[in-house]
């Protein structure tokens, strides 16, 4: 939980993945409202699922995707369509992240849940159904393969196998180039920033 987050250029990520079967999954079941009182996102990565993993495992342990003993330190996410629906929350990608997600694959996403991902360095990745059921099904072999998604030459590949995928230019480039981070973009940019600001006559002779 709360594993070291993505910075600058993100090329390449690779480990294992875990499945998560369905569609509309939303965000008041990634990360539940109760959680929305928290003062920092520290310590979301662990409330994940937090309800659905208290139904299915009803006690018991294991049951559900994310805490299954062997998808623990996944990096991938694999599910179906509309993935990310509901509230805008910022906390649910937060509380993915936290947990150690650092790409998510599935048929489609909610838009405002893609662009938080992409503020915080997570590749969003939209596939098509017939790559997606094969990538979750080859993820839930008894291998529990690793699996590298590759920014660059825009593929996915695992056990020999390499498949395409379509990343939109911009985002592409944006994570190739460290863009996405926008709070590294201003540290970098500091110098410039300091002598803009000490150009502009309503923030230096304010009182003059």
């Amino acid at each position: 939980m709360d594993n070291i987050f993505p910075s600058g250029a993100i090329t390449k990520i690779s480990g294992k993945a875990v499945v998560l079967s369905g569609n509309d999954i939303d965000t008041d079941r990634i990360i539940p409202a109760r959680f929305l009182k928290c003062v920092s996102f520290d310590g979301l990565g662990a409330q994940v699922f937090a309800d659905d993993r208290k139904e299915l495992n009803k006690g018991a342990t294991g049951f559900h995707p994310f805490d299954q003993p062997e998808k623990q330190g996944a990096k991938f996410l694999f599910t179906n369509q509309n993935f990310g629906c509901g509230s805008s929350r910022e906390h649910a990608p937060q509380a993915l992240m936290r947990w150690g997600i650092r790409a998510v694959l599935a048929e489609s996403f909610a838009e405002i849940f893609f662009g938080n991902c992409l503020a915080l360095g997570i590749p969003c990745v939209q596939v098509k159904q017939a790559l997606i059921l094969e990538l979750q099904a080859l993820a839930n072999e008894a291998t529990n393969p690793n699996f590298v998604l590759d920014l660059a030459s825009s593929s996915i590949s695992s056990e020999g196998c390499s498949w395409a995928i379509e990343l939109e230019k911009g985002i592409q480039q944006m994570f190739l180039s460290g863009r996405w981070d926008g709070t590294a973009q201003l540290v970098a940019n500091n110098e410039a920033l300091n002598k803009t600001a000490a150009a502009l006559p309503y923030l230096n002779n304010l009182w003059t």
